[in-house]
């Protein structure tokens, strides 16, 4: 006799009534009257699984009248197919119906004790902490090289067990500075891609060093473009400290001729810090930094690195003291060709049917930065006070592409001439 659950109701039965293949197939389609009682726990219900097994010679049944007994049992017993299959086969192996495990009288031994415990956290003190696998050879080597007893069980102590000691009540009380490792977020500047909407204003910068030589740092080109349409300021300072940084930075937002709205940049201390965050809070500018494993985030910068700032300046050591000699040159010559007369790629972006992007590079969308800021819908609204489509299309046209760049090229060459020879032995 056994209990058992249907329908949500608890419902106890004599089965002893059913003793033919028909009357079990008869109750499972619900037609036969039975007497049910009370009975529930597993010893219980092994009974009747061996009585049933017994009574109906299981062995001899053919297959389909197995499967109704089965089907029985699973209704009767609330077992599963797989646990039903186990133990009919241990009776059909003439094997008891019994739990094979059961719950340990006084639970599980501790195997290391509180002193253990403490000894831990004082070796922990005397060697400042170190890594879990350090501390373990560390107690491993006082046992068996050093011979100290105290060290026995802990000799043998996992290095995940380890941690786990580290976080006892009793390691925390004697080690009263014991403290979990804590992750430091820089609160300056949002960490994600911008995000113009098509929108001027919103630029990505980034450094340029112009090498090294005899152990002297050469000086640093700053390259800010526009996210949209690809306008371009390049300056150089000596130093990245303030000092040095901040005015060519207002120098840089000032040759804009839009209103500045975000600044991206990666994150280089020269630009994620305090100050620069003070500077652009004054503006309203939104400030992002690049996030991890997200090269594309400042990709547009690192881009025109090679293609501006490298092809104009190579890599070789340009000094310090030469900086307000270069800057003048990418102010007067450098950013006018590369805003006016440089045509530059703009990707056509096409979303398949599955939702991806592809971006295009076609011949006809090529045009110069300020040609693509003119294209813009709605381009006036974006410029700075002040600032009008005549004034620039004035500068625009005032020469040719090629005039400005042969203008550009002697004026490169004449400030190369000024450069001192690069020495023979670079640090």
């Amino acid at each position: 006799m056994f209990g058992s659950i249907i329908q949500d109701m608890v419902i106890d039965m004599n089965e002893a009534r059913l003793n033919t293949v028909g009357q079990l197939t008869a109750f499972l389609e619900g037609t036969l009257d039975v007497d049910f009682r009370s009975q529930g726990n597993d010893g219980e219900r092994y009974a009747v699984i061996g009585s049933v097994v017994a009574r109906f010679a299981y062995g001899r049944l053919r297959r389909a009248d197995k499967g109704v007994v089965m089907r029985y049992l699973r209704r009767t017993t609330g077992y599963s197919r797989q646990q039903l299959t186990r133990l009919i086969g241990r009776c059909l192996k003439g094997r008891p119906l019994t739990k094979r495990y059961r719950r340990p009288a006084q639970g599980f031994a501790c195997k290391y004790t509180a002193a253990d415990v403490t000894l831990l956290a004082q070796t922990d003190a005397l060697h400042h902490t170190l890594s879990g696998p350090a501390t373990r050879c560390l107690m491993q080597r006082a046992f068996t090289v050093y011979g100290d007893a105290r060290y026995e069980r802990l000799a043998t102590l996992s290095v995940g067990h380890l941690y786990n000691l580290r976080r006892r009540a009793g390691y925390q009380a004697t080690r009263l500075h014991w403290t979990k490792t804590h992750g430091h977020a820089v609160p300056i500047g949002a960490r994600r891609a911008p995000a113009p909407d098509g929108r001027p204003g919103f630029i990505r910068i980034d450094s340029v060093h112009q090498g090294d030589q005899d152990g002297a740092k050469g000086l640093y080109h700053i390259n800010a473009v526009d996210c949209v349409t690809q306008f371009e300021i390049v300056a150089t300072c000596e130093r990245l400290s303030e000092a040095y940084l901040l005015p060519v930075l207002e120098q840089i937002f000032a040759g804009f001729p839009f209103a500045l709205l975000g600044f991206h940049a990666d994150n280089g201390s020269e630009y994620i810090n305090h100050t620069v965050s003070k500077l652009l809070d004054k503006l309203r500018v939104e400030f992002t930094k690049s996030r991890p494993r997200h090269s594309n985030d400042n990709g547009l910068a690192e881009t025109k690195n090679g293609a501006i700032v490298r092809k104009s300046f190579g890599y070789s050591h340009i000094p310090q003291r030469l900086a307000t000699q270069v800057n003048t040159f990418c102010q007067g010559f450098l950013n006018p060709y590369i805003n006016f007369h440089r045509p530059c790629f703009f990707p056509d972006t096409v979303t398949s049917d599955n939702g991806k992007t592809r971006k295009r590079y076609l011949l006809k969308d090529m045009r110069t930065p300020y040609e693509k800021l003119k294209s813009l819908p709605h381009a006036a609204q974006f410029l700075k006070p002040g600032v009008t489509f005549a004034t620039l299309d004035a500068l625009a046209a005032a020469m040719s592409d090629n005039e400005a760049a042969r203008r550009l090229n002697e004026a490169r060459a004449k400030l190369f001439h000024t450069f001192p020879p690069r020495s023979e032995h670079v640090a």
